[in-house]
């Protein structure tokens, strides 16, 4: 007997038609959950998506699969969402952004939260995998900051140089459990302001003239 060809051998890709069907689904997910409505239904998706409920069941056979495939997006778009913000703010400013990018990521989540927890209850999904993800893209932060130095002629950097990822992650998150029962968004954006003031770069003295004074004035 012939060995199989390396064609055979390879997982097959799926059609182009089936990766649309797929988006559109979690497209739908994505704004069903986000709007309030009660209860969202996978019936409500399918037809939001424009595509048969058996449709649906193929690429989803649970509601909890289409949930674990929803978060596992969102969360990878709000991590790769730093490149955008660092392509045109400041270290520090685009840290804020992405603070509040975390904020309307959480928050979106709150529908759909009884059956996230059966899906980290089932191991599928881990707690620690996705402050792993959230770290990563906090590093980015810190190293685009780190490479803002490279201007010898003044200190570019606006982020303390012992600021530890994890730190920070773990900084957001108490913040969002800290305020999420009573605070609500208002309290939340004044505790990210405070962590900010934390992990920033203190602005650098001025400059002394030639007579040794700081600051003076003709």
């Amino acid at each position: 007997m012939s060995e199989p060809s390396l064609r055979e051998t390879q997982p097959r890709r799926p059609r182009a038609d089936a990766e649309r069907n797929r988006a559109r689904l979690l497209d739908a997910a994505r704004v069903a959950f986000a709007s309030g409505r009660e209860p969202v239904t996978l019936e409500q998706i399918a037809r939001d998506s424009g595509v048969g409920i058996g449709t649906l069941y193929r690429h989803f056979p649970t509601r909890e699969a289409l949930v674990e495939a929803l978060y596992r997006k969102e969360l990878a778009d709000l991590c790769a969402s730093v490149d955008d913000l660092l392509a045109t703010l400041p270290p520090d400013r685009a840290l804020r952004a992405w603070m509040d990018r975390f904020a309307d990521y959480v928050a979106a989540k709150r529908e759909m939260a009884d059956t996230l927890r059966a899906v980290f209850a089932s191991g599928t999904v881990t707690v620690s995998h996705a402050r792993e993800e959230l770290a990563a893209a906090v590093s980015a932060v810190l190293a685009a900051d780190a490479d803002a130095d490279a201007d010898a002629d003044a200190d570019a950097r606006t982020l303390r140089d012992d600021v530890r990822p994890e730190d920070i992650v773990a900084l957001i998150v108490g913040s969002f459990t800290a305020t999420s029962l009573a605070g609500g968004r208002e309290q939340l954006e004044r505790m990210f302001d405070l962590l900010m003031d934390a992990v920033r770069r203190p602005a650098a003295p001025p400059a002394a003239d030639d007579s040794g004074r700081v600051g003076s004035s003709e």
